[in-house]
């Protein structure tokens, strides 16, 4: 009986210092669950704002078109997504969601894009005649085919940047291919703003510091003074000419 009690004690011991070691794979595998948890909107849908329920485009319009009741031409509600046909450019096509401004924010979305393809998020957007487009004024989350882009992308131009400003981070061997479900989470404060691809953080800065009035200043939006300044606004989504999908859009207010 000794020597049973013995074992078990030994047993018992071994694996308790078996428990008391640190597991790295095991670690890492929490984190990430942990992180993933954090990053892709499971919250109480009561925090949420949903801005489409898969089934009506209602709230949604063409930029600039503060008169319509309706999607313009080049989108259309499919399959429970949100999805432009490629028809936009440079300048037109891209959509708002009319019915409500917003300062600070926390949004989640889901997209795909079709091989090549180019589009973004944009958030503080401001209508005017005197803007052609939602990014004369509002910044942009960039989406785009990173691996299959026909024209060398720049840093700034680059998957999960904020667009002409802050170059993302991420891992090119961790980005999904090109038709693939892809979440993408925007949160602003007027102390700072975070992007996320994929659970992974891409970028971070604080709003309308001296480094970003530098920026500004020496970058892509140096002719466009009103770039970046209001701060709050619609939020939009945009067609630069490729078929995208958009679903489980929401919004919560911080």
């Amino acid at each position: 009986m000794k020597k049973l009690i013995v074992s078990v004690l030994t047993v018992a011991s071994l694996m308790a210092c078996k428990n008391d070691g640190k597991n790295p794979d095991k670690e890492a595998e929490i984190k990430e669950k942990d992180n993933a948890e954090s990053i892709t909107g499971n919250e109480k849908d009561e925090e949420w704002q949903y801005l489409f329920d898969g089934e009506s485009a209602e709230g949604w319009r063409g930029y600039n078109e503060k008169n319509a009741d309706a999607l313009p031409e080049g989108w259309i509600v499919e399959d429970g997504t949100l999805k432009s046909l490629g028809e936009g450019g440079d300048i037109g096509g891209d959509i708002v969601y009319g019915e409500e401004e917003f300062d600070n924010f926390e949004l989640y979305l889901e997209w795909k894009i079709s091989p090549e393809g180019n589009s973004g998020v944009f958030y503080h957007v401001i209508e005017d005649e005197a803007y052609d487009s939602p990014y004369f004024a509002a910044p942009e989350y960039q989406i785009i085919d990173q691996k299959g882009f026909p024209q060398e992308l720049q840093a700034w131009q680059s998957i999960g940047a904020d667009y002409g400003m802050y170059d993302p981070e991420y891992d090119e061997d961790d980005l999904k291919e090109v038709g693939e479900w892809n979440t993408t989470r925007i949160r602003f404060t007027e102390d700072k703003v975070t992007y996320w691809l994929n659970g992974e953080k891409t970028v971070e800065f604080e709003p309308w510091s001296e480094e970003w009035k530098q920026k500004k200043k020496e970058g892509k939006w140096k002719d466009f003074p009103d770039y970046g300044k209001a701060k709050s606004g619609l939020i939009g989504l945009q067609d630069h000419g490729s078929y995208t999908w958009f679903r489980n859009i929401k919004i919560k207010k911080l």
